[in-house]
């Protein structure tokens, strides 16, 4: 159950002295956009451009795939925000901005409202309407839904609120097309059954911060024995389903062996953390699924977009669709 004070609205300052005059570095306000999770955002709403079917002026897709991003590091501030106290007993996060004092936790409230309704409305004014409502959802649905909600109430919160990182895909075909289809949503599905056997893996060895936090992650709620049974059961579903962009058309034969033989290293992985539950032989297995799920997935879509910009597929249609209405 989570305490009380971790249960409403965080203060705007990291500490009681509101009087203090707080200086961050650009690097400290950067910090607060997660550069890591936005560059996975950039990544995989590129490919979701480059394999939606239709036809986008180079400088329209650019910019839309800066307000993508801005909205994603938008997102990102406003959880650190309502995340500063729970960051602060976390060694993983006590070196964050707000916890640090670098910078307040109205200043980051203040940069992730203004950053989300910049990016919203740009989206809409240079794309269409329809990505702009869909980006202003995936932040709703990151900064209330997943943070202020779920985070702190179930152990299912990963699985549910990854679905905010997923929607990016499905948002850039939006922009293209006005509209979002089976292959986008094949591709947020591929990222979202990814989410849970990627950050359990790293839970599991970093339980006790989440316990100390007060977060109800699942290796703390449900043991780490459900939670390896759980992490198998999630890459046994994810390693086929990383496949169906092949029989979909969207990806070719590169895509087919990459992502065959990917899934399988995937399985053997989870098999390993399944299988070795104690001391450093537990430890080494859980790093080695965290370390190669984020190559897993860079690879699926690293593939995509190769075949897509450069014509590396055999069988399918997977020509430079986003460039040959251009030149």
């Amino acid at each position: 159950m989570i305490s009380d004070h971790m249960s409403g609205q965080p203060d705007a300052s990291p500490s009681g002295d509101d009087a203090r005059v707080y200086s961050g570095s650009v690097r400290d306000y950067l910090e607060l956009f997660k550069p890591r999770v936005m560059s996975l955002v950039i990544f995989t709403a590129l490919v979701g451009m480059v394999v939606a079917k239709g036809h986008l002026h180079p400088v329209i897709a650019a910019v839309s795939l800066g307000l993508i991003a801005v909205g994603a590091g938008a997102s990102g501030a406003l959880n650190m925000w309502w995340d500063q106290d729970i960051d602060a007993r976390m060694s993983r996060t006590a070196k964050r901005p707000i916890p640090t004092g670098q910078v307040t936790g109205s200043e980051a409230l203040s940069l992730g409202l203004s950053l989300s309704v910049a990016s919203v409305v740009f989206l809409g004014l240079i794309a269409n309407w329809f990505a702009a409502g869909f980006l202003a959802f995936t932040i709703f649905f990151y900064a209330v839904v997943y943070s202020m909600w779920l985070k702190r109430w179930t152990a299912q919160n990963i699985v549910i609120g990854g679905a905010a990182g997923a929607f990016p895909p499905m948002v850039a075909e939006a922009v293209v097309t006005g509209s979002v289809s089976w292959d986008s949503f094949i591709l947020f599905l591929i990222i979202f059954m990814w989410t849970p056997p990627h950050f359990w893996a790293l839970a599991l060895s970093k339980s006790g911060d989440y316990e100390k936090a007060g977060v109800p992650m699942m290796p703390n709620v449900a043991g780490p024995d459900s939670t390896r049974t759980q992490i198998l059961v999630y890459t046994l579903l994810l390693a086929p389903l990383g496949v169906v962009p092949f029989f979909m058309g969207l990806g070719g034969w590169t895509y087919a062996v990459v992502s065959v033989i990917s899934g399988l290293l995937m399985i053997v992985l989870a098999v390993q953390v399944y299988r070795r539950r104690e001391g450093a032989a537990a430890t080494k297995a859980e790093q080695a699924l965290f370390g190669f799920s984020i190559l897993y997935l860079f690879l699926l879509f690293a593939t995509l977009l190769a075949e897509h910009a450069f014509g590396l597929g055999s069988g399918f249609d997977v020509g430079p669709r986003l460039v040959s209405g251009i030149i």
